[in-house]
């Protein structure tokens, strides 16, 4: 019935998505990123929820630093100013000049003003000063062009390159959006399609069956991203490996059905044997794959949770797109089996020969490996840093760390004082809420990993006057309450902002905690940008070991009831769990963090190294329930279904290996683990999986492999052992010396 079918429609099915295809790449290509830094940290945290608090008040915090050398004179460096302060999305652009006229206005001293323009707007040498310009409500929904309008400003007035730098939270972010979206990422998803391109020819050797499984892949991935889209997605720094994983998800589905197409020759119905052998273990490694990625959804951490959604689309996507379309492929395209085939094998059946009759010793040496790299993980530890996303020759980079050195560290802890909490406070008239603030303001720069603050209380004298002279004093002062970003709610919240210094980054909870203390019962709320971002890293690394120990358990039930086998829970899932622990492992013994990439990795892994245990279970299973030697099943579920196995990860893994050529470190870093968990997972799959199989049957397997080194000679007497692996590693070391491959 399969066959007849697509006999009669695979030109039909292929022609029908070549059709949609532009329809999917219009809405693939179209759809937006977000890279908001708040947008993806911690949603229930009290450190969230105080931010959003913060920002309700005063408004988010969309602050862009210009660094100038103040040799360009004060004129040139107003006349820059004015320019930005008329680019679209600009609110307000502060200059040194600019708040000495306000001070002077408001009757500060010289000596104040340029005490507390240190730090801030003039560098501690006084040879660079920064111009603070603040974004409205457009630029703050437009980052990206606010950005962009202000560089095209420095470029008219002729400042590029190391004269001028810029820095901030949109800038940051502008960054992100430009590395995480889909123009820049494009390239290593050719390049990883080149890679499976050739691995697939090699595997194939029919240019027209490859261009056509590679262009399966391809619509895979656009339905993926389009169907995200559609529900609402958007793309960012995590999710953009997305479609790299969703095409070697459906070559690994393709590579699977080729495979038992072929080895199906003679049969009258190829296609219901090549259904029947694939369709369950396909079927249920994309059930784990997706469980994998589905237990991202227990982190607090709102990209990776992102993330565990449309991994699981794409697995979906694969395996619908590798089920249906594949045969319809075939049926256009049918591949035959090459006469040189099985002796192109030949080496695999000797190689896994050699292990199976070393049962115990490779379970054994698998066992301490584990143990081993198991206490590793024990020393994993949470990192999470934005700047660190950024390539190291990253022109954005280069200028954070300057403005740093030179200006300020724009990471900056939020204090607001809350006078509404306190009836005696509250009724305090303004001089003395002002007074108030600036002791509080006080107690906060006296912290050593405050580098600078700034309030209300910045733009009034150190003395106040009294009489007339104070009443024209806070006239003037009113009159430029538009200008304020330190009141708010009428005289309720006053805000102070405090910048970190350089050693203050990673430690800003510390920081916020030790600040929260020498405060003691004032009515303070604090938060800020820093806080949340560590508050991200414990978020980070609780979430990975959830996600880690849900996968697992839900992998370890999904696979005794699929195969009705209790004990395929155990024999199954402790070697994949083997690969998993070799990579973390070796990390937490050379002292590597847990980041986004290590988080999502772990769990996605997990999920798709079952794929080859499900494939040999299964076919184990049949041929036990075929002859009742379980030996026998053991062997011929491993050369039956390891080459495929082999091959599918080798595509796999060298496909995930092209993410390595991303400048955004998260990406990159995503595909070392891949590839290198992947390639690891060849050793649960076709090694310790068998060996766990054969432990008890390791004399009938060396019967097995003996019979198949010389059928026509049977082995007899007490050294047969020892001489059958004799001969193995005789044939292994000829193997090698005629295939180099081995």
């Amino acid at each position: 019935m399969l066959s007849s079918f697509y006999k009669k429609y695979s030109s039909r099915l292929l022609l029908l998505a070549l059709a949609v295809f532009p329809l999917l790449h219009y809405h693939a290509e179209t759809i937006p990123s977000n890279n908001n830094i708040e947008a993806w940290l911690p949603e229930k945290s009290e450190v969230r929820r105080e931010y959003d608090e913060f920002k309700l008040r005063f408004g988010a915090e969309e602050v862009i630093l210009v660094g100038l050398d103040r040799s360009l004179g004060d004129d040139l460096i107003e006349s820059i100013a004015g320019r930005i302060e008329r680019s679209p999305g600009v609110r307000h652009c502060w200059t040194p000049q600019r708040m000495r006229d306000v001070m002077h206005e408001l009757t500060v001293t010289d000596a104040d003003i340029e005490q507390r323009l240190r730090g801030l707007f003039i560098s501690p040498s006084g040879e660079r000063v920064g111009i603070v310009v603040t974004l409205s409500d457009h630029g703050i929904k437009d980052r990206s062009g606010a950005v962009t309008s202000i560089r095209e400003v420095l470029k008219y007035c002729q400042l590029e390159g190391h004269d001028v730098n810029i820095a901030g939270a949109p800038v940051v972010i502008d960054e992100l959006n430009r590395l995480g979206g889909r123009e820049p990422n494009k390239k290593f998803f050719f390049v990883s399609l080149g890679i499976c391109l050739c691995l697939l020819y090699v595997q194939l050797r029919d240019w027209r069956m490859t261009g056509m499984i590679l262009a399966l892949t391809v619509f895979a991935t656009q339905l993926t991203v389009a169907i995200l889209k559609w529900c609402g997605g958007e793309m960012n720094f995590v999710i953009d490996a997305l479609p790299v994983m969703v095409m070697v998800f459906t070559l690994e589905v393709c590579v699977h059905l080729l495979s038992y197409y072929t080895n199906a020759e003679g049969h009258v119905d190829r296609f219901q044997v090549m259904f029947h052998h694939a369709v369950k273990p396909c079927c249920l490694a994309t059930f784990t794959a997706a469980i994998g990625s589905v237990s991202l959804c227990v982190s607090e951490f709102i990209p990776v949770r992102q993330f565990g959604w449309a991994g699981t689309l794409g697995s979906l996507v694969a395996l619908s797109v590798g089920l249906v379309l594949t045969p319809a492929v075939i049926g256009v395209c049918r591949p035959q089996r090459r006469g040189a085939e099985a002796a192109e094998n030949s080496w695999f059946v000797r190689i896994s020969d050699w292990f199976l009759v070393r049962s115990k010793s490779v379970v054994a040496v698998g066992v301490v490996a584990s143990l081993l790299c198991g206490v590793g993980m024990m020393h994993l530890r949470s990192h999470i840093d934005p700047l660190e996303f950024f390539p190291k020759n990253s022109v954005v980079l280069r200028d954070v760390r300057r403005i740093q050195a030179d200006l300020a560290n724009t990471d900056t802890i939020e204090i607001t004082v809350d006078f509404g909490r306190n009836p005696q406070l509250a009724s305090l008239p303004f001089v003395a809420k002002l007074t108030y603030v600036r002791e509080l303001e006080s107690l906060i720069s006296a912290h050593p990993v405050i580098a600078h603050t700034t309030s209300l209380a910045s733009m009034f004298p150190t003395d106040m006057p009294s009489g007339l002279a104070l009443a024209q004093l806070l006239e003037r002062a009113t009159k430029r309450q538009k200008e304020n970003d330190f009141l708010a709610g009428g005289e309720q919240y006053w805000r102070i902002s405090a910048n970190l210094n350089a050693e203050g980054r990673g430690v800003g909870q510390k920081t916020l905690e030790e600040l929260r203390a020498s405060l003691g019962n004032a009515p303070v709320l604090l938060t800020g940008i820093s806080p949340l971002i560590e508050q991200a890293q414990k978020d980070i690394y609780t979430g990975f070991w959830s996600s880690f120990v849900y996968a697992f358990w839900s992998i370890m039930v999904v696979m005794i009831v699929s195969l009705k086998w209790f004990n395929a829970g155990f024999i199954g899932m402790l070697p994949n769990l083997a690969p998993i622990v070799y990579v973390f492992g070796f990390l937490g013994w050379v002292g590597h963090p847990v980041d986004i990439s290590m988080m999502m990795a772990g769990s996605i892994a997990l999920g798709i190294a079952v794929d080859g245990s499900f494939h040999m279970l299964v076919r184990y299973q049949e041929e036990l329930l075929a002859t009742g030697d379980k030996a026998q099943a053991t062997r011929v579920a491993l050369q039956q279904t390891g080459p495929p196995i082999l091959q599918s990860t080798v595509i796999m893994s060298i496909g995930m290996l092209a993410l390595t050529f991303s400048s955004f470190g998260p990406t990159a870093l995503f595909g070392w683990l891949m590839g290198a968990t992947l390639t690891m997972s060849l050793i649960g799959d076709s090694v310790l999986l068998p060996c766990m199989l054969g432990f008890f049957h390791t004399k009938r397997l060396a019967e097995l492999a003996e019979a198949h080194l010389h059928p026509s000679t049977p082995l007899q007497g007490p050294h047969f052992l020892q001489r059958l692996r004799n001969r193995l590693n005789l044939q292994i070391f000829r193997t090698t010396d005629e295939n180099p491959l081995v």
